[in-house]
């Protein structure tokens, strides 16, 4: 068996298409395009990077992006009167911090400010706390797990009554995965650095996220043959052989588990691409949710 390639940058590219058509359609009926706020504390390069991708993402798509760029040396007070500003700003529609931010900084006092009607990235406590309730429904769900549930569902394999196990259990993705499997009727595991037997759990899993950042870490003979495997991870790597020294890799070992499973994301061109999508996407629903209410 070689497993089916989950392309995340196709499926990315159809969703940002129809982004783009709402924002012209909202960019009509209001006058003005919709407005991602970004708030970066400090000067660590790959935060910097994302917020770069982010703002030509909103670009492409039509969106404005703002990006207040603060020095490590800010106070809590200064970080929360930035959200406090882009809760109060009418253009801006989604509120992204970009975590992580400098250990003298509350990020909880920080996130809990956001508004919940701009809270795109899903990671406010009510948004996150109605994720796991029955019955109820957050106004946003996380990024990258969103992305993570849709690519699972491009394999047109049914969710309901399968064995799905998460390894990772982050508040960014390993716990809302969990929580969108649960309520999609998987039976849900989720494993992390304490559970014993994790190859004992994945032998029996029909459906794998890999979300703990450890570089090839989980390896094809320990998964079950013909799996869903949606790989999170993304670690660099020593590779004399690549321009710049070094290659992207995932948490699964992508050369064994293609040999076992039935469809399998790629590091990188997986779930990345659906990042930053689905919190464009998420921008675009909260700038409609605010005219309409």
């Amino acid at each position: 068996m070689v497993a089916k390639i989950i392309d995340g940058k196709v499926v990315a590219d159809r969703i940002r298409a129809e982004i783009a058509s709402s924002v012209a359609d909202y960019t009509e009926k209001t006058g003005y395009a919709p407005g991602l706020g970004v708030v970066l504390v400090g000067d660590d390069p790959a935060s910097a990077m994302y917020v770069r991708m982010k703002r030509r993402a909103c670009e492409s798509v039509g969106m404005v992006s703002k990006a207040e760029i603060l020095p490590a040396s800010a106070t809590q007070e200064e970080v929360e009167n930035i959200v406090r500003q882009y809760n109060a700003d009418p253009n801006i529609h989604g509120i992204l911090v970009q975590l992580p931010m400098p250990d003298h900084i509350d990020e909880e006092a920080v996130l809990n400010l956001i508004s919940i009607e701009k809270d795109v990235d899903g990671i406010h406590p009510i948004n996150v706390g109605m994720l796991g309730m029955r019955g109820r429904e957050p106004s946003f769900t996380p990024a990258t797990p969103t992305g993570s549930m849709i690519l699972i569902e491009e394999t047109g394999v049914q969710i309901e009554g399968k064995q799905a196990v998460v390894v990772g259990r982050s508040n960014i993705v390993g716990l809302p995965i969990s929580l969108m499997l649960m309520n999609a009727n998987a039976t849900v595991t989720t494993c992390h650095s304490r559970t014993k037997d994790l190859q004992g759990y994945l032998k029996n899993a029909d459906i794998v996220v890999a979300a703990i950042g450890r570089a090839e870490f989980i390896k094809g003979e320990w998964l079950k043959e013909g799996a869903i495997v949606i790989d999170v991870g993304s670690n660099s790597v020593d590779d004399p052989t690549a321009k710049k020294g070094y290659r992207y890799v995932g948490d699964v070992e992508f050369e064994s588990a293609k040999d076992v499973a039935g469809y399998i994301t790629k590091v990188p061109g997986g779930v990345g691409p659906m990042t930053i999508t689905i919190l464009l996407q998420n921008t675009i629903k909260a700038a409609w949710n605010l005219i309409e209410a």
